[in-house]
């Protein structure tokens, strides 16, 4: 029928690469050669940007399940999430190296899902001299990205088009919140005289700050508050805002989370849209993928009633182009993005 990364003690036992029936070689070559062509596809954006970021393979969407590769000018970031594919970690830099020579390569395996797998959590160089920390380049702006300790690969790239895009949005004041490094308020400091980044790390802010100077911003304000908290805040007092992003962690990590994501997900859309007046936007997303688009609009259409908000769909967006989704791998179609209107 084809051939798969086997594993009878792990929740997904077999990740199906290779559907090809004349397929007669080793089972891994057909693997590799995955690999190489998942690497071919970014060549060009790459070359085009070098200084930029971007997903080199994205795991099932790549049909090279488990594993996730990202690069940030010029330097990789792997993680292996199965124990089949772990043995192959040696095979796998070779193709790397020569389809795309990275100044170093980094193994952050310190994904919890190791642990179903029986895989040890560990953060390890496996080419060249690992930087403390490179500068990338998304499109107008330069942001920093801290390989070893970052979450995830060290950002968020999942999420470049869709901040590009805010670019082009004026006004006076835009609300950026779970800003982590404020990637997103980064794009929205040119086109708004001031810009509140909000997440509850301070540490993250603090690299947010750092983020704004290099990039000449001093209309950026950190605010070091629980999201919840602070809408919830903003709207007692009467706040507005032009624009409010609301790029939330995933909220349903499984199943049985979805009905309390839901509420979660309504709660804060809800309140944002009280915050904004007539003609404000509301640019807000979901990661989790037990959240389906369909429930995502659904939850939009509800926040919008309670709110008494009449809202209009500018656009329907989502991962990157580098995030390939699969038609047959339902998981891979993730991230919803969506650009509101308050009428």
């Amino acid at each position: 029928m084809g051939r798969a990364l086997y594993n009878p003690a792990s929740e997904i036992s077999v990740r199906a690469f290779s559907f090809d029936p004349v397929d007669s070689g080793r089972p891994e070559e057909a693997l590799l050669e995955n690999l190489r062509k998942a690497l071919q596809r970014r060549k060009a954006a790459i070359a085009a940007t070098p200084e930029g970021a971007y997903r080199l393979v994205h795991a099932e969407g790549d049909l090279v399940p488990a594993l996730v590769l990202d690069y940030y000018a010029g330097h990789g970031v792997m993680q292996v999430g199965s124990a089949a594919l772990e043995p192959l970690t040696h095979a796998l830099v070779e193709v790397i190296q020569a389809e795309l020579p990275l100044q170093s390569l980094l193994a952050k395996n310190d994904q919890k899902s190791r642990s179903l797998e029986g895989l040890p959590l560990e953060v390890r160089p496996l080419l060249g001299q690992i930087p403390e920390f490179v500068w990338v380049q998304e499109g107008s702006v330069r942001y920093q990205v801290e390989l070893q300790k970052g979450q995830k690969t060290g950002a968020f790239i999942d999420q470049r088009d869709n901040r590009i895009r805010l670019q082009t949005f004026r006004g006076q004041t835009a609300l950026d919140v779970f800003s982590y490094h404020g990637s997103f308020a980064l794009h929205l400091a040119q086109g708004f005289e001031q810009v509140i980044a909000v997440d509850s790390s301070a540490a993250a802010l603090q690299r947010a700050l750092q983020n704004a100077q290099a990039n000449g911003f001093t209309n950026i304000i950190p605010q070091e508050a629980n999201a919840f908290e602070f809408l919830r805040e903003a709207e007692k007092q009467g706040n507005q805002y032009d624009l409010i992003v609301l790029d939330p962690p995933a909220f349903a990590k499984g199943k049985r989370d979805v009905e309390r994501a839901y509420a979660a997900y309504k709660e804060i859309n809800l309140r944002a849209m009280k915050l904004l007046p007539g003609g404000g936007i509301l640019a807000t997303a979901s990661c989790s993928h037990h959240l389906s688009e369909p429930l995502f609009y659904q939850m939009l259409a509800e926040a919008a009633a309670d709110a008494h908000r009449t809202v209009r769909i500018l656009e329907k967006r989502g991962q990157g182009w580098d995030h390939p989704v699969l038609l047959n791998v339902p998981e891979t179609h993730y991230l919803k993005f969506a650009l509101l209107e308050v009428m």
